[in-house]
């Protein structure tokens, strides 16, 4: 499937196909969404299919505007009105209490639904001209490394998908900040963009982190986000000595890094990510396929800081290694 150049005629055919139960996939400033109608459960079992993703595990709907969140949830609690006013369009997805005729097939059979407004422009026209709910994880096979530009989308998908929109790479890079407000106490389930400590001053309340939630949501299980080449997280000391013994034992390895001390090693397939958190966000997912289409053994990963700021970078690599 060629990606196809974003105009207004093109966001039109794209939300037709929507109507007509096809899969578009689309850009948003995360990643880039596989999308079907999310009341629609033919068109949300093809998202399932082209994926191969559990059918137990829910999807995120998106929305063009926060005043349509009564059309997918009920009980909406002010917390989640304040976090829309301060938040949306952007990526955070919050986690609420679903109305009775939404399918199961959107929500994993749970009783909770995940819901966002994107800012990506695309993603925000195509919502507007399709008119409803577009449920969309992200549009590569389960459990793989997420896209961020189209032609990611077009090596992962093929011809599983009707349309690819091409809006260029995704600005933030890595997946929305999943936040639960089902039950009155706010619990972050998934890191992203968007911290713990700006939905506290939002909310002028403590939100809990909550990664054994019983409620499932996106990104939540243990191996996500990972690459076909056996990945390794290393911290700085560590990645520097199996560099040596597996290139000793004559093995191709890639290197992701970050700091000059890593960025110096001479290893052909070494990549350097920016040192800024927010900055290594976008460039990640992207660097990490290129590595993984080399061929390589080994990724050898340094280990970013432990700090609020690398949260969602932590997690992702925490999940994409071994």
């Amino acid at each position: 499937m060629t990606p196809t150049p974003v105009t207004e005629q093109s966001i039109n055919q794209a939300a037709d196909l929507l109507r007509r139960g096809e899969l578009v996939a689309f850009p948003t400033e995360t990643v880039y969404g596989l999308g079907g109608d999310a009341a629609n459960p033919a068109a949300v079992a093809k998202i399932f299919a082209a994926k191969g993703r559990p059918a137990d595990h829910p999807l995120i709907v998106h929305i063009a505007s926060a005043e349509q969140l009564t059309e997918w949830a009920v009980e909406i609690p002010d917390a989640a009105l304040k976090l829309a006013a301060q938040f949306w369009p952007g990526p955070l997805t919050m986690i609420l209490n679903k109305r009775p005729d939404v399918p199961d097939a959107v929500t994993g059979g749970q009783t909770t639904i995940a819901v966002r407004v994107p800012s990506n422009p695309v993603a925000l026209q195509l919502l507007q001209a399709f008119g409803g709910g577009i449920a969309a994880p992200s549009a590569n096979r389960f459990g793989r490394i997420s896209p961020t530009q189209a032609g990611h989308v077009a090596e992962e998908l093929g011809d599983r998908v009707a349309c690819i929109l091409d809006g260029g790479a995704c600005s933030v890079g890595v997946e929305s900040t999943i936040i639960d407000l089902s039950d009155g106490q706010p619990a972050i389930l998934r890191p992203g963009r968007i911290t713990r400590s700006q939905l506290k001053a939002a909310l002028g309340t403590e939100v809990r982190l909550s990664p054994q939630s019983k409620i499932r949501a996106p990104g939540m299980l243990a191996v996500h986000y990972a690459p076909n080449t056996m990945a390794l997280l290393c911290p700085a000391d560590t990645l520097i000595a199996m560099t040596d013994e597996l290139c000793g034992q004559g093995k191709r390895i890639g290197i992701l890094a970050f700091t000059p001390a890593i960025a110096g090693i001479p290893c052909p397939n070494l990549i350097k990510l920016p040192e800024q958190a927010e900055h290594y966000e976008s460039a990640l997912y992207s660097a990490l396929r290129e590595l993984d289409s080399r061929q390589l053994d080994t990724i050898l990963i340094e280990q970013p800081p432990d700090s609020e700021a690398w949260a969602a970078v932590n997690d992702r690599l925490s999940k994409a290694t071994v």
